[in-house]
């Protein structure tokens, strides 16, 4: 069967990645790519998410999945698949758009499509990665997520301005179910890193991650920490942040900070996942970055909503693949080394 697909964010780096792997893999997809300015008329069509009349002309295509790639700040996207009973795979929300996207799914009794919120952060492929190392009887207590970033790495426009926005804006994690508000680039701590990265001091950081493990999964307390490959950027942020200068910097500063793209680099991720008897442990390296990361999740997501005949109605991303599917998926890539150590 033929599946017509939409990406809107499509010509951008993420979006046009996903494009690029949903081919390679399937090449029965019908792909269309949407954008403001189109420029080949046989692939891209115009697509504005903020013009909420742009989106009509969208049913003269017969799209049956729409994936969201770009911010959509009202979320004039998802009332329309919605509306109009087209499948629906966000892969843009940070926590607070994320919270904000679920209430206005709540203004719906029901829903002819699948509508689907994947974390804002590397596809949503950590809850995965979590159900994958505990079996069904086990509860898990703890989950703690340590990230490495490079400043060399190419980062979408979307992210540098999450955190030109939200840096000296308290965000929210979780202590035995207690909600705790943190900030950015405090509370470090030392770990430990895998791939001959060593001793690192990370700081807290935000993903959606941490209120889906807490509010949709059920882990009581979940913590995600992160460090700049550079220990230098890693230190002038914490100190920035102690000392109020992020709120004192006007918006487009902040983006100038946070803004910096590079070719390119590999980036890494351990998640420590704690039960009453035991402690499981993944570790993943992603040799091409966090693009192609997310955009890799982000085709796995994708095959498991078409190929499977998965009812109407909301779910998040690592709600649609079986246990150890994600995993094994993710074993395959020869970019990817993926480990439960």
């Amino acid at each position: 069967m033929q599946h017509k697909i939409l990406i809107i964010g499509g010509t951008g780096l993420v979006g046009s990645t996903i494009d690029r792997l949903l081919k390679e893999r399937n090449p029965t997809y019908d792909i269309l790519l949407g954008t403001r300015s189109p420029k080949n008329l046989t692939k891209e069509i115009k697509v504005d998410v903020n013009s909420p009349t742009s989106l009509e002309a969208l049913l003269a295509y017969s799209i049956q999945l729409i994936i969201l790639s770009v911010n959509d700040p009202d979320d004039h996207v998802l009332r329309f698949a919605i509306q109009h009973g087209i499948d629906y795979l966000d892969i843009t929300k940070p926590t607070p758009a994320l919270t904000a996207a679920l209430k206005i799914t709540s203004e719906f009794a029901t829903f002819q499509s699948r509508i689907v919120f994947s974390s804002g952060w590397m596809g949503g492929i950590v809850p995965g990665l979590v159900k994958s190392t505990v079996d069904s009887t086990e509860r898990i207590e703890n989950v703690q997520l340590w990230v490495y970033y490079s400043i060399k790495d190419k980062a979408g426009k979307s992210s540098a301005h999450f955190m030109a926005e939200h840096v000296a804006t308290p965000f929210v994690r979780y202590e035995n179910h207690q909600p705790l508000a943190i900030k950015h680039f405090l509370d470090s701590e030392k770990y430990n890193f895998s791939f001959g990265l060593g001793n690192r001091q990370l700081y807290n950081f935000d993903t959606p991650d941490l209120y889906i493990l807490n509010q949709i999964d059920g882990v009581p307390t979940v913590s995600v920490k992160m460090t700049y490959n550079s220990k230098l950027v890693t230190r002038l942020l914490g100190w920035m942040q102690q000392l109020g200068i992020f709120k004192k910097m006007t918006l487009n500063t902040r983006r100038k900070v946070f803004g910096g793209s590079g070719d390119g680099d590999l980036s890494v991720f351990e998640i420590l996942i704690k039960t009453a008897n035991k402690t499981n442990k993944i570790i993943l390296k992603s040799e091409k970055g966090q693009a192609e990361l997310t955009a890799i999740s982000t085709v796995l997501h994708t095959e498991a909503l078409l190929n499977k005949n998965t009812l109407p109605g909301l779910y998040f991303a690592h709600q649609l693949h079986q246990k150890q599917e994600l995993f094994s998926q993710l074993q395959q890539y020869d970019s990817i080394t993926i480990k439960k150590v």
